[in-house]
């Protein structure tokens, strides 16, 4: 915690204990995305920081409004018909638009800030949900090896933890590690206590079946075998899946935006000039908006399917 998020705590960590019902789900992405942040001080300092962000860019926008007199330009750049009663307001166009610029600014930037930090822990989870998924079958060759080598099921996760080139799925066994040396619980316990926070479906599964065969007294090592080899063969299909929808995307992108832009360029370059358009806006908005934002689109919705490496 660093002198700002405690400035934060000091000054709202009282009152945001009584809100741990309210925001859960805010508790459990937190808690799965690995934070090192407790709930009320992130929750703290993320209504300062909206203040901070709202009141800061409502008196830089109402500044800039009031000192350009941008108010008065508008409303002189304005052509269409205005209520009689909005003509006696006229000579007190500065202020009102001033005042309305700081309203909407303090209420967007604070708004956004605010929604930003409350959704920040998602991402962060669904990021390590991914690397989890995507490692979890190297991870459990690893913890196969250790176990069939005579290794204790404590002292495994404990190395796998150890092993930082196994990512996310590593950062889950330091958990387990954590809560045996440190808590003093046992491997039940602390498999219980890190299945029950762990962003990843896959890696709950795992953990809750090793918490069965230890529990029922079963062979450890032959259960880490099957679940290697389930999750191998799951990790091959889901890659083989993954590229069946990326060559639809890509047909999609060709016959979307590149034929059919091409086609639209074409279509309207005729009209303007059989039109006489001297500023064809919608050719512009074809070249300048629709196919940078499309592309833009395509790029994100890949990169969000894409799977960790």
């Amino acid at each position: 915690m660093n002198s700002y998020e405690r400035f934060c705590f000091n000054l709202l960590g009282k009152r945001m204990k009584g809100q741990r019902e309210q925001y859960a789900s805010l508790r459990n992405d937190l808690v799965s995305s690995r934070s090192k942040t407790p709930f009320e001080v992130y929750l703290s300092t993320a209504l300062v920081s909206s203040f901070i962000a709202g009141f800061g860019m409502a008196a830089v926008l109402g500044a800039v409004s009031y000192l350009l007199d941008i108010p008065t330009l508008v409303s002189k750049m304005y052509k269409g018909q205005v209520p009689d009663m909005m003509y006696g307001l006229s000579a007190y166009s500065l202020i009102l638009g001033t005042i309305f610029t700081v309203i909407v600014s303090l209420v967007f930037f604070g708004g956004f800030t605010y929604v930003a930090f409350l959704i920040y822990p998602s991402i962060t989870a669904g990021n390590r949900r991914r690397s989890i998924d995507s490692g979890i079958p190297y991870a459990i060759n690893y913890v196969t090896s250790m176990s069939t080598a005579g290794i204790t099921p404590a002292e495994v996760f404990r190395l796998l933890g150890d092993s930082p080139i196994y990512g996310e799925s590593a950062v889950e066994a330091r958990y387990i590690a954590r809560e045996i040396d440190i808590f003093g619980r046992d491997l039940i316990d602390a498999l219980r206590i890190v299945s029950a926070s762990t962003p990843s479906p896959r890696m709950k599964e795992f953990l809750q079946g090793s918490m069965a065969s230890i529990a029922s007294g079963g062979n450890l090592t032959d259960y880490f075998r099957t679940k290697a080899k389930q999750y191998a063969l799951e990790y091959r299909q889901s890659q083989k899946q993954f590229l069946d929808t990326l060559g639809l995307m890509a047909e999609s992108y060709v016959t979307a935006i590149v034929a059919g832009m091409l086609f639209l360029i074409i279509l309207q370059s005729i009209m303007s000039v059989l039109g006489g358009e001297k500023t064809p806006l919608m050719l512009y908005a074809v070249i300048y908006l629709m196919i940078p934002f499309g592309t833009m689109m395509f790029v994100i919705m890949i990169s969000s399917m894409t799977p960790e490496t």
